[in-house]
């Protein structure tokens, strides 16, 4: 599912960028266990400002794509 794909790729960014979540927390003027929620694939999706937000604090821009789907 897509949430799982999210969260996978803000693991793997904060990961690369030598991140603790308490530190992710504190560039984006939040708490640890906001960023563990935004971490998870929770049924609470993020807004895309929170995102943006996020990848900021990561070292990464976010880019969002819609893909057409092949039709069979």
């Amino acid at each position: 599912a897509l949430e799982y794909q999210v969260a996978g790729q803000m693991l793997k960014a904060r990961s690369r960028a030598g991140l603790t979540q308490d530190a992710v927390a504190a560039r984006m003027g939040t708490t640890k266990s906001a960023i563990s929620r935004l971490e998870s694939a929770s049924k609470h999706a993020p807004s895309l400002a929170t995102l943006k937000r996020y990848a900021s604090a990561v070292g990464c821009e976010l880019q969002v794509k819609l893909v057409r789907t092949k039709v069979a």
